[in-house]
C-alpha cells in the first residue's frame, strides 16, 4: 500500500456519478444542485464517471460510451463548459466533499486528439492500424505502454487537473498498466497537490491472468498498493456475487475477506460495494428486498471505503446504459434513511479507531468493530427465510438491553440468543473483547 495512505480512507463514503444520467438534461449545473442531498446522505467523495469529450467513430449506442475518451484535457460540452465544472467542484468543496474524476489511460477513443498526433503512441495491427488489445472493446484503441513521451504527456494531464481542483483519481483497468506508471504519477501529482485520493478500479483475478498469459500488463491487487490507496474488490468479486444471489454460503465469502486480511499491507483499503456502473443494481440482482438490504448493510459495515452508486438510494433496479440517454428513475428516495445511517456509521469511533472482527456466517453475518470503551455489534440476515432459523440464535455478547444504531430501537440478548433481524442489527455495547475469530487459526494441515 501506498506508504502515505491515511488509515481513515477505510471509513470514506464515495458517491458515483454519471452526468449523463444524473438529471434531466444530464448537466454539470444540475448536479451542482443536488450537492447538498448528497452531502446528507453522509458522502465524503464524489465520483465522477469520465466528464471528457466522447469519440464518435466506431462509437456504442447513440451517444457513445464515456469510456472512450477523446480528449483527456477536454469536458464533455453535451455536460457544460470547464467554467460550469469549476463552480461544480468549489460548490462541493464549501459543502466539505471532495471531488473525484474518472481516469481512462489504458485506451482513448478511435478518434481521439493523441491518435491523430501520436499514433506511435498505440498499439497498432501489422498494417499500422492502431487497435485495442481487448477485442469486445470495439470503440477505443490502446495505449502502448511504456513511453517516455507519452507518460510524460499524462501525467501532465494529471497534474492540471489536481491544479484544477480535483482532489481524487478513480483509475480504470488500472491492473493493465505499469506499475512503474503509477508510481511516477503519484509522485508527480503530490508535487503539485498533497493528499489526492488514487482509486485503482483492479480487475477480476482471472484477467490478470490472461493478460500475463499473452505478455500484456496484469498488476495484481497486492503490486497495485505500491501506488494507490484504495483498490476494488474484484478479487474475489465472483465469491461476493455468489453470496449475494444464495449460491455459495456467506462463511465463504467471509473466508475471503480474511484471507484479503493477510495478503495485503495491515492498513489496506478495499472499495466496498452492492453495486456500481459495471454491475447489476442489487435490487435486480438480489429480489428479495430485505435480502439485498442485509448485505448492503453488510458492506457499509465491513472494512473499507463504502462506494453509493447514484440511485441505490431510491432502491433503483435497472443499471443505466453506459451508450445512450438512460435516466435514473429517482421516485422518492426511499432508501436515503438507511443509508444515511449506515453511512453516518462509518464514522462512528468503534470503527474509525477500532479493530474489525468476523465472526459467523451463518445462519446470519455477525462483526464487529471494537475501540477501548466501546464497539459496535452487527447481525445481517444475508439469508433472508432461507435461512430456516425460528425465533432466536446465538450471539457473543452478554444478555441485555442494547441500542441498534440502524432503527434508534431497543433490543434484547437473553441466555445468550438474539432474535434474527429482518434485515440487520447494529448494536452499540462497551467494549468488545475475546471474540472468537472465523477460522482464526488457519492451520487446517
Amino acid at each position: 500500500m501506498a506508504q502515505d495512505t491515511p488509515l481513515a480512507y477505510r471509513n470514506l463514503v464515495i458517491y458515483e456519478i454519471y452526468v449523463r444520467n444524473h438529471g434531466p438534461n444530464g448537466t454539470f449545473a444540475e448536479v451542482e444542485a443536488d450537492l447538498p442531498r448528497i452531502k446528507r446522505l453522509g458522502v465524503d467523495v464524489i465520483w465522477f464517471m469520465p466528464i471528457h469529450p466522447i469519440g464518435q467513430q466506431n462509437k456504442k449506442g447513440d451517444l457513445g460510451c464515456p469510456y472512450s475518451i477523446a480528449d483527456y484535457r477536454g469536458v464533455n460540452p453535451e455536460y457544460g463548459t470547464r467554467e460550469d465544472f469549476a463552480r461544480l467542484i468549489q460548490a462541493a468543496h464549501a459543502l466539505g466533499l471532495k471531488v473525484m474524476i474518472d481516469v481512462v489511460y489504458n485506451h482513448t477513443a478511435h478518434d481521439s486528439v493523441l491518435v491523430r498526433e501520436h499514433p506511435e503512441w498505440f498499439h497498432q495491427d501489422t498494417t499500422g492500424v492502431p487497435v485495442t488489445t481487448v477485442p469486445e472493446w470495439s470503440d477505443v484503441i490502446d495505449l502502448k505502454h511504456p513511453d517516455p513521451g507519452l507518460t510524460a504527456y499524462l501525467i501532465e494531464t494529471l497534474q492540471g487537473w489536481a491544479q484544477f481542483g480535483v482532489d481524487g483519481f478513480r483509475c480504470d483497468v488500472a491492473s493493465l498498466l505499469p506499475l512503474e506508471f503509477w508510481l511516477e504519477a503519484r509522485e508527480a501529482v503530490a508535487r503539485v497537490k498533497a493528499g489526492v485520493i488514487w482509486l485503482a478500479e483492479s480487475v477480476h483475478a482471472r484477467f490478470v491472468e490472461y493478460r500475463r498469459r499473452v505478455k500484456l500488463s496484469g498488476l495484481s491487487d497486492g503490486e497495485l498498493y505500491g501506488a494507490f490507496d484504495i483498490t476494488y474488490a474484484y478479487d474475489i468479486w465472483a465469491m461476493v456475487q455468489a453470496a449475494f444471489k444464495g449460491a455459495a454460503l456467506p462463511s465463504s465469502y467471509l473466508e475471503l475477506l480474511r484471507l484479503q486480511d493477510a495478503i495485503y499491507p495491515a492498513n489496506y483499503v478495499k472499495l466496498r460495494c452492492v453495486e456500481n456502473h459495471d454491475q447489476p443494481r442489487i435490487m435486480d440482482y438480489v429480489p428479495d428486498r430485505d435480502r439485498a438490504l442485509a448485505w448492503t448493510a453488510f458492506e457499509a459495515f465491513n472494512k473499507g471505503a463504502f462506494l453509493i452508486y447514484a440511485g441505490q438510494e431510491s432502491g433503483a433496479t435497472h443499471t443505466p446504459s453506459l451508450f445512450d440517454v438512460d435516466k435514473i428513475a429517482w421516485g422518492d428516495y426511499e432508501l436515503e434513511p438507511f443509508l444515511t445511517a449506515l453511512a453516518g456509521l462509518k464514522k462512528d469511533r468503534a470503527q474509525t479507531q477500532g479493530e474489525f472482527t468476523l465472526l459467523e456466517g451463518e445462519p446470519a453475518i455477525q462483526a464487529a468493530w471494537s475501540a477501548p470503551g466501546t464497539g459496535l455489534y452487527g447481525v445481517f440476515n444475508v439469508l433472508g427465510n432461507s435461512g430456516n432459523v425460528a425465533g432466536h440464535f446465538a450471539v457473543q455478547l452478554p444478555d441485555g438491553v442494547y441500542t441498534d444504531a440502524l432503527s434508534g430501537g431497543t433490543v434484547t440478548v437473553s441466555a445468550g440468543q438474539l432474535p434474527l433481524p429482518p434485515i440487520a442489527f447494529i448494536l452499540r455495547t462497551p467494549e468488545l473483547a475475546n471474540l472468537k475469530l472465523l477460522h482464526s487459526t488457519m492451520m487446517d494441515f
